[in-house]
């Protein structure tokens, strides 16, 4: 129960988060993390779609280096073909640099 709660806490914040850094490409209208099967799920209203967008990330892995914390994620599913295919080519090797407050919850 507590770590259902902790996961609606930091599904509000990192929807914030997440709003502030896809601005030029549209706005995430809803973001449900799971941290206990390591998921995250977002509706996004993307600029130029005439419908919201599903992102499944399957798996995410949370990396410290250099006293800074970073989220990766692994595995992703896409309503859209083209953005499945973009996330599967470029998605596992990107590093996410996550604010302080974002590590402990995830």
């Amino acid at each position: 129960m507590f770590k259902a709660a902790k996961d609606v806490l930091a599904s509000r914040g990192a929807q914030t988060w997440a709003n502030n850094l896809i601005a030029r490409y549209g706005r995430v209208e809803d973001l449900k993390i799971d941290s206990r099967l390591k998921t995250m799920e977002a509706t996004c209203f993307l600029e130029g779609e005439a419908t919201p967008i599903t992102i499944k990330v399957e798996n995410y892995v949370v990396e410290t280096e250099s006293a800074k914390t970073y989220i990766r994620a692994t595995n992703f599913t896409c309503t859209r073909p083209w953005l499945q295919k973009v996330l599967t080519d470029f998605g596992p090797q990107k590093k996410i640099e996550l604010p302080p407050w974002a590590a402990p919850l995830l």
